[in-house]
């Protein structure tokens, strides 16, 4: 695994984060050592693919990055004849995902059907289970719930929507009190001061967190009939929606 050290050099000019070569060439590295949870988010994936899943229909692994879900997803997808559809609009993620895929044995597979393109372009239809992991983020605030409608509208009765988010707080105390945990926890992961400082820059108007309460308020609009919390480590969220 190819460590990140994107950030570890004074830049004379942080530029917006992107999803391009060098963030690939380390992504697995980065997002273990900045999301707290992360391994039990994609565990969680492959148990809800198991339950959620229907005979026939369609799973949809929204900003499928590296291919972590998707992977997580495989088993419960052939079980019940299902096919994966994967999507991001990285191409430098999609080539890896690929390489990822090839690794795993499932470079050919009929169970995956890997498209790079923009999630809200992404036409979903007869799914019973999709995911959408720290991408929903990354969505201009004003398009995120016709985004989710329209999951929602994509999922058969009774399917299930797994998000996951990183979440900003009402109380100013709280999320002051979240912020430093993180970083604390970015820390004790190897990334110094500098690194932390840069990135966050990088991230500041490229990723646009939002509290709980909006994400379950919006869920419901879109139409899901009962929205819940799965798992939560400091200010990182993954939320289950029942159609």
């Amino acid at each position: 695994m190819q460590r990140d050290q994107i950030y570890s050099t004074e830049h004379d000019l942080v530029e917006e984060f992107r999803f391009d070569q060098s963030v690939a060439n380390v992504f697995p590295d980065m997002i273990q050592r900045s999301v707290p949870g992360y391994g039990v988010i994609i565990s969680l994936v492959g148990l809800l693919a198991e339950q959620y899943l229907q005979q026939g229909s369609y799973g949809y692994d929204l900003g499928s990055s590296l291919g972590a879900s998707t992977l997580a997803m495989v088993g419960a997808a052939e079980e019940k004849r299902c096919r994966i559809i994967a999507v991001d609009s990285s191409s430098a993620m999609i080539k890896k995902c690929r390489e990822n895929l090839a690794t795993a044995g499932l470079d050919r597979s009929s169970v995956i059907d890997l498209r790079c393109e923009d999630v809200r372009d992404t036409k979903i239809e007869n799914a019973s289970f999709v995911t959408m992991n720290f991408t929903l983020q990354f969505i201009p605030v004003a398009e995120r719930e016709d985004m989710l409608r329209r999951v929602a509208d994509g999922i058969s009765p009774g399917g299930g929507f797994m998000l996951s988010e990183k979440i900003g707080f009402d109380d100013s105390e709280q999320q002051k009190r979240m912020e430093s945990l993180h970083h604390a926890f970015k820390r004790a992961n190897g990334y110094s001061e500098l690194e932390i400082s840069q990135k966050r820059t990088a991230l500041e108007d490229v990723l646009v967190p939002e509290t709980l309460q909006h994400h379950f308020a919006r869920l419901e609009r879109a139409g899901f009939s009962r929205v819940e919390v799965l798992f939560q480590a400091l200010n990182f969220v993954s939320m289950l929606a029942v159609r």
